[in-house]
């Protein structure tokens, strides 16, 4: 069955929109809860996995790869299944934030010099150490990944190979124990289980398949030149 393309203001404008509005509630159940008991739930593995900055721009990328499903897809009902996908991995984790606060103390006087350490205290200037459990950096890129597959399957590999990237970085930058990175990826399982593993099979046009890997490549390029443009920066300042 081939389903018409659904238009590319539609399928990326809707999805930023809504989660920009999620955002903020992010940040305001961080500042709720600040003044909770908040639960640090470490492992022996977490101890074993020191800091290092340099995965700070890997796990920085986790803002790009949810436009990489907007921008390949144009299946009606794969963009609605797979956006419920990515509200109810939201919503459950809001939920877990405010039932079971978090915190991580970061360990600012072992991550050294340099680019990557002014990048990594960047990241942590602009993201609070709480709201650890589960880890939605780890679960968003790997429903984004499930629904690329969908379109692609080499796409949605190398989705998911970015996405795996992603959920060690957030360990290696202090931003995620290894708990919240398990739950994470059960999450987004979840929410592949019931909105995406019985979406209607559709025939993908011929052009769309041919197009998904440029996308990626494209938006991998764009980072690129993100991270070279804070070099410059760092560089200069």
């Amino acid at each position: 069955m081939l389903t018409r393309p659904f238009p590319l203001r539609t399928r990326v404008v809707v999805p930023a929109v809504t989660l920009m509005l999620l955002v903020p509630c992010y940040l305001v159940i961080a500042a709720v809860t600040r003044d909770r008991t908040l639960h640090l739930p470490e492992l022996a593995l977490d101890r074993m996995m020191p800091v290092q900055p340099a995965w700070a721009p890997i796990y920085l990328s986790y803002f790009l790869i949810p436009f990489l499903p907007m921008l390949i897809m144009r299946q009606e009902e794969l963009i609605r299944r797979t956006f419920l996908a990515w509200l109810m991995v939201w919503i459950v984790g809001y939920a877990c934030f405010l039932v079971y606060p978090t915190t991580l103390p970061r360990p600012v006087g072992e991550i050294g010099k340099g680019f990557f350490a002014w990048f990594l205290l960047g990241v942590w200037d602009g993201d609070p150490p709480r709201n650890c459990f589960p880890s939605l950096h780890v679960a968003t890129p790997f429903v984004a990944a499930l629904g690329c597959w969908r379109v692609h399957r080499g796409v949605g590999l190398a989705a998911g190979l970015w996405a795996a990237l992603i959920a060690i970085s957030t360990i290696y930058a202090k931003q995620h124990y290894v708990a919240d990175v398990i739950a994470g990826i059960f999450l987004a399982g979840a929410a592949w289980a019931v909105f995406l593993r019985n979406c209607p099979r559709v025939v993908i046009p011929e052009s769309d398949r041919r197009a998904a890997p440029l996308l990626l490549l494209g938006l991998i390029g764009i980072y690129v030149l993100v991270v070279a443009g804070l070099w410059v920066a760092y560089v200069i300042g």
